[in-house]
């Protein structure tokens, strides 16, 4: 049974309407992975330590002292407190399964079972329940019992060794990025449970999801090739060991251009555009592996021509010759761009305490079922009389007794 919406709006129902998630994560993979599930309509409820809120929400920049990326965190979620340590926190918690679809935790291997709230215990009070468990190193192998974060499986899996210039160090992403790909996977993965579920007519089950491993896809061949024929991917910095031309080329102006050309026929284009079309003439140029062994020659021909004109120049002429370019944006240019403002990519949210926040829209766009953002992260603990009394029917006397033994 759906809450009461705490956005007076009043969205129309997602495509996941009906499915009630528990979010039991902090920091990033596992909540984002809620968060996604939330926008396209799931129920989410986000439970808290009562004293110890999920660190995201002093992470990063902040506005009188609200954290900001909290708000797109936490957005579309009922905020209560918890404490799953304690016995009685425990058996609120099998209470709520008995009610709900999903859970999503992100403890280490073995504290839900500490607690009393192992898989076979969770699914003795729901069977049909889907229970995703986000950790480093997934809850087996030697490994298991570390602590592990978005930064360990960037280096883990192999993409800070390919990551940065040739003749400098591995280089991890200024951002979230294994936990922001574990985060989608995961929400990929509980919907494959589900459909299962509901579809098939199976059970519930256990989704077993480790950080450093979703990354490892994204290398593409690198595995194979090792497999196979023994390489190891050295950096390239802004070049590809695939093709070539493809880098990053500054402007007159002092602007940044980055062009790709994975297509055969784009790279013609590019090349017939900066006046060297008699390069498209020889063998190599045939075949992505040729051009990029001939890339010192490519990125000097194009470097040229694009240093000698200002940026709007390059841009146009490359529209105009249909060869692959873009702008590099920082994210102030990101809001001024009129194709990211046609498809809405930053929409605009009203918050209670901040006024109007501009913030990520959905992940996509569904035609006859789309999500929708229906409020902003909450406060700690805001929905926990609503969702306690809705949910579980405590009374208030109940709910102070809960206070005071601090559970919630």
């Amino acid at each position: 049974m759906p809450f009461p919406s705490p956005d007076p709006g009043g969205a129309p129902p997602g495509p996941l309407h009906g499915i009630t998630v528990l979010d039991c994560a902090t920091l990033f993979a596992g909540p984002l992975a809620a968060t996604v599930l939330g926008d396209f309509g799931a129920d989410v409820i986000k439970i808290e330590h009562p004293s110890r809120p999920d660190p995201s929400r002093t992470h990063g920049p902040s506005r009188d002292g609200t954290g900001l990326w909290w708000k797109m965190l936490g957005r579309n979620k009922h905020t209560v407190t918890l404490d799953l340590s304690r016995a009685r926190g425990a058996r609120i918690l099998l209470r709520l399964v008995r009610e709900v679809d999903v859970l999503i935790e992100n403890f280490r291997p073995g504290t839900l079972e500490r607690w009393g709230l192992s898989p076979t215990a969770l699914h003795a009070a729901n069977p049909g329940l889907v229970i995703a468990r986000v950790t480093g190193f997934g809850q087996f192998g030697p490994y298991a019992a570390r602590p592990g974060f978005g930064t360990l499986a960037e280096s883990m899996s192999g993409l800070a060794a390919v990551t940065g210039q040739p003749d400098g160090p591995p280089t991890l992403p200024p951002f979230g990025l294994a936990d922001g790909v574990t985060a989608l996977v995961t929400a990929a993965a509980v919907q494959t449970a589900l459909y299962h579920r509901d579809v098939h007519g199976g059970g519930g089950q256990v989704v077993d999801l480790a950080i450093i491993e979703p990354l490892l896809t994204l290398l593409g061949p690198a595995p194979l090739a090792y497999d196979q024929l023994g390489t190891v991917p050295r950096r390239t910095g802004n070049r590809s060991a695939h093709n070539a031309p493809r880098n990053i080329y500054r402007t007159r102006d002092g602007g940044w251009v980055a062009v790709s050309t994975s297509a055969q026929t784009v790279a013609e284009r590019v090349m017939r555009l900066v006046g060297h079309g008699e390069v498209v003439r020889e063998p190599w140029f045939g075949s992505g592996a040729g051009r990029a062994a001939h890339a010192d020659l490519l990125d000097s021909q194009v470097a040229d021509w694009i240093g000698g004109r200002d940026r709007a120049e390059v841009l146009k002429a490359f529209e105009a010759a249909d060869a692959a370019v873009s702008p590099v944006y920082d994210i102030a240019d990101v809001f001024a761009d009129p194709q990211y403002r046609a498809l809405d990519t930053l929409t605009t949210v009203q918050d209670p305490e901040l006024g109007p926040l501009r913030m990520q829209n959905v992940l996509f766009r569904l035609s006859a079922t789309p999500g929708s953002i229906r409020w902003t992260g909450r406060p700690h603990g805001q929905d926990t009389d609503r969702v306690y009394g809705t949910r579980l029917g405590l009374t208030a006397a109940e709910l102070d007794t809960l206070r005071e033994e601090r559970v919630i």
